[in-house]
């Protein structure tokens, strides 16, 4: 898409969706926004929360990054962009849930899994960033899978650890214990569209179904 394909959306939003939710647009800068969930997600452009989960704007508070990582907190690590939109979402938008969704063919997962250079050449910012996941990789290679899984169990355990992280935030670990946060771990399929959600129970990915249902995966 071009600049003026990008423009030409505008234009188009302007004469449709833009004119069907005028008053909803105006009352969400009067009153500001107040969402219920976040989403900390990848920032593949293939991967959009509002578009998977057909939100309206207002309804969903997003973070995006390579591979939908959550760094553990840290008193030297300050200047962090994933921190601070964790901080604003929960102390001061208060919200209920907070979403950490993976999904297939990640590429961030795959530099890990393969090598930084190898699927990124002269990269100077990836393998810092993905270091975080060193866990995950360490955990998934200790599993007995053949080699074309690895990649999907390894979009898996970044969820799973990116979980952990959240729980060294105090002001998150304590809300999740007290109930006034619920954690929750996703897996989105781009080319088949099936969405799986984490089970803290069995600790196993399941498959959400159309008519609500979840089959393990």
């Amino acid at each position: 898409m071009s600049i003026e394909g990008l423009l030409s959306g505008y234009r188009r939003f302007r004469r449709t969706r833009f004119l069907a939710a005028h008053k909803l647009f105006r009352d969400l800068e009067a009153r500001g926004q107040s969402p219920q969930i976040m989403f900390i997600a990848c920032c593949d452009s293939r991967v959009d929360p509002a578009t998977i989960f057909d939100t309206s704007p207002g309804e969903v508070f997003v973070l995006r990054n390579v591979a939908n990582l959550v760094p553990p907190n840290s008193p030297i690590a300050r200047h962090q962009a994933t921190g601070a939109a964790l901080e604003f979402a929960v102390l001061h938008l208060n919200v209920s849930h907070i979403v950490v969704m993976g999904h297939a063919h990640c590429g961030g997962a795959a530099a890990l899994l393969e090598g930084y250079h190898n699927q990124i050449p002269n990269a100077e910012f990836i393998g810092t960033w993905m270091n975080i996941a060193m866990t995950a990789r360490d955990r998934m290679m200790r599993l007995p899978l053949p080699p074309q899984e690895r990649l999907l169990h390894m979009e898996y355990q970044i969820v799973r650890l990116s979980l952990e992280n959240l729980l060294t935030y105090p002001w998150i670990g304590e809300r999740v214990e007290d109930g006034r946060i619920a954690l929750h771990g996703m897996h989105f399929g781009i080319a088949d569209g099936h969405l799986s959600m984490f089970d803290p129970v069995t600790g196993q990915f399941q498959t959400v179904l159309t008519d609500g249902t979840a089959v393990d995966v």
